[in-house]
């Protein structure tokens, strides 16, 4: 039983549909639920087998919380089932969106030659900019995919070129300087 168990993804754990935005008050009570049900307090005089297996148990509500409470994490997560992403996989980005992230790290460059407020303030518009147009995508997608599961999966590929952009944006904002 416990190897079934081990196979269930999370949505399936939930018993909820694979979706970007699931219902969070039904994550939260399906977590909430299964942490009392597989407390291991309940099972100190059982046998060893079953004390590890309702730890197992235990151990995944809590991943399956910790991932579908979290939207990014959540995010990589459908893709990874979808086996549209994979681990250390090499996505290439298109050339429009590295043509156009060119220009801010040769300014990110130019800032730690030459710190300047005004252009920092630029650079951190434009970086702001592009995720809030990469945010409402996504958006549009998920939604489109949550709403219409069994004609979604066109959708994937435009949704896996988005998580990847973000990942690159992302490391480009860990770069941004705070202050000048």
């Amino acid at each position: 039983m416990s190897e079934q168990k081990k196979q269930l993804n999370y949505f399936e754990f939930y018993d909820l549909p694979i979706q970007f935005n699931p219902d969070q008050n039904a994550i939260k009570a399906k977590f909430y639920g299964l942490s009392k049900k597989f407390h291991p307090d309940f099972y100190a005089n059982e046998s060893d087998e079953k004390q590890q297996e309702v730890l197992d148990l235990s151990t995944l509500n809590n991943k399956a919380y910790q991932t579908l409470s979290n939207p990014k994490k959540r995010l990589r997560y459908v893709l990874e089932l979808k086996g549209i992403v994979e681990t250390d996989e090499g996505y290439k980005l298109p050339q429009s969106f590295l043509m156009e992230m060119m220009d801010v790290n040769e300014a990110l460059m130019d800032l730690e030659f030459e710190p300047d407020a005004i252009k920092l303030a630029e650079v951190g518009n434009d970086v702001d900019s592009i995720e809030k147009q990469l945010e409402n995508e996504l958006n549009m997608l998920v939604k489109q995919f949550d709403e219409n599961p069994d004609d979604s999966e066109k959708l994937l590929p435009a949704i896996k070129d988005i998580f990847y952009r973000q990942k690159y944006i992302a490391r480009i904002r860990e770069r941004l300087p705070k202050k000048l």
